[in-house]
């Protein structure tokens, strides 16, 4: 796999830096970002409330971007949506009024679990796609993977060693948290720094042969039904996922054994750590097995430590099936990613990747209502991971059935 980053053009290494930065201040974000509007004064449920209608918001921002990338311009796309992130990063930062954070929320791109959420990641897949060869697809998005997945927990950790430093230099838990919100939005104008630095080349052509004009814009015909089904069954995935977000996660584990911002971060960043290493485990996986198997066989088990984590008595145990679930979890990522760029084609992938990514953001959407519902309420704390871990299963079970006939056509790659 070394061999796919050595090969990687100039674009494809500013790529790999955008995704890391970016993830990097999503990961951050999700440490503190409940802890600070609660301690702006919102309810837990208020909270819910305005995360569903940032991750709302997000949906029609990335639909938007990345149906229209591919005839626009990529690259300025991609500017546009890192300009998005820093204007509501600087919203929440200066602002505790809730109708302003929903609107700064809603227009601008808000990561509250800790995972890609605008139009970033269509875009990029799209463009790695093109610069990368077919049959190294899988092994790129892998890399690309654990980048981010490295990223998300160095800002987890970082975003929990920062808040908890500056409380010890004795300012108040709120200012620490808004610190953490300001590192976000200066990140935010680093990634559209960046953006402007990739050459044309990541951009499509859509003079194809003999000068005819091809279709660059949105899904053909023969695409749509297996997009519309894929992107029905991601949606139940990031739905269930919603419950236990990364910053819910951080929540709950602060409500069920007091743990504190810096403990959070760490937690995070040895999960987030895990995940990002089991992708390169998916390639050799997926080359043998197929990629949707590779999907289901390892997402299934993941879904069981997720249900057993509230079950367990004490932090060091819930931590360590928190883990063994992290291990495996993320496994699915790269196949995911490298599975619909094979069954699309090259003039219909940003749209693909933007449709199945917005039905993932939907349903990411929904849930915080029910979480934050449900953790305002003591007895209920728990009943976020159960639901999630069924759901998923459900999720995995549908897949499997759907698609798991078409797997040994594209082995690896396709």
């Amino acid at each position: 796999m070394a061999t796919v980053l050595g090969a990687l053009t100039r674009d494809g290494r500013i790529l790999f830096f955008t995704r890391s930065v970016r993830l990097f201040a999503y990961g951050a974000l999700s440490v503190v970002l409940v802890l600070y509007l609660t301690g702006l004064g919102l309810t837990a449920g208020r909270t819910g409330t305005l995360l569903t209608l940032t991750l709302a918001g997000d949906v029609a921002v990335s639909l938007w971007i990345s149906t229209r990338a591919d005839r626009a311009g990529r690259r300025g796309m991609l500017v546009v949506g890192a300009l998005l992130m820093g204007a509501a990063g600087l919203a929440f930062a200066v602002t505790h009024n809730f109708l302003l954070l929903v609107i700064a929320g809603t227009v601008g791109v808000i990561s509250p679990s800790g995972n890609e959420v605008g139009p970033f990641l269509p875009i990029e897949q799209a463009a790695l796609s093109q610069i990368v060869a077919g049959g190294s697809r899988t092994a790129a998005f892998a890399w690309y993977q654990l980048a981010g997945a490295f990223s998300t927990a160095a800002g987890a950790l970082a975003g929990g060693l920062l808040s908890q430093s500056l409380q010890r230099a004795a300012v108040p838990p709120v200012g620490s948290y808004r610190a953490v919100v300001i590192l976000y939005a200066a990140l935010a104008v680093v990634l559209a720094v960046a953006f402007t630095r990739v050459s044309p080349a990541v951009e499509l052509d859509i003079l194809g042969p003999g000068g005819v004009r091809r279709h660059a814009w949105g899904i053909g015909g023969r695409s749509r039904p297996i997009v519309a089904k894929l992107s029905g069954l991601f949606a139940l995935d990031a739905f269930a996922g919603g419950f236990v977000v990364q910053t819910f996660a951080a929540y709950w584990f602060h409500l069920r054994f007091g743990v504190r911002p810096a403990a959070l971060g760490g937690i995070l960043f040895g999960a987030n750590l895990l995940a990002g290493l089991s992708a390169l485990l998916a390639t050799r996986l997926a080359a043998r097995i197929g990629l949707v198997r590779t999907m289901v066989f390892t997402h299934l088990p993941s879904n069981v430590l997720l249900i057993l984590v509230p079950l367990m008595p004490n932090l060091t145990l819930a931590t360590v099936v928190l883990f063994a679930r992290f291990s495996i979890s993320q496994m699915d990522v790269p196949t995911r990613q490298s599975y619909l760029m094979s069954v699309v084609g090259p003039e219909e992938r940003s749209a693909a990747a933007g449709v199945t990514g917005v039905a993932r953001t939907t349903g990411a959407a929904i849930a915080p209502l029910f979480a934050g519902w449900m953790l305002a309420r003591q007895s209920w704390w728990s009943v976020p991971f159960f639901v999630a871990g069924a759901l998923k299963i459900v999720y995995d079970l549908l897949l499997y059935r759907g698609f798991g006939g078409r797997d040994q056509s594209v082995r690896g790659d396709g």
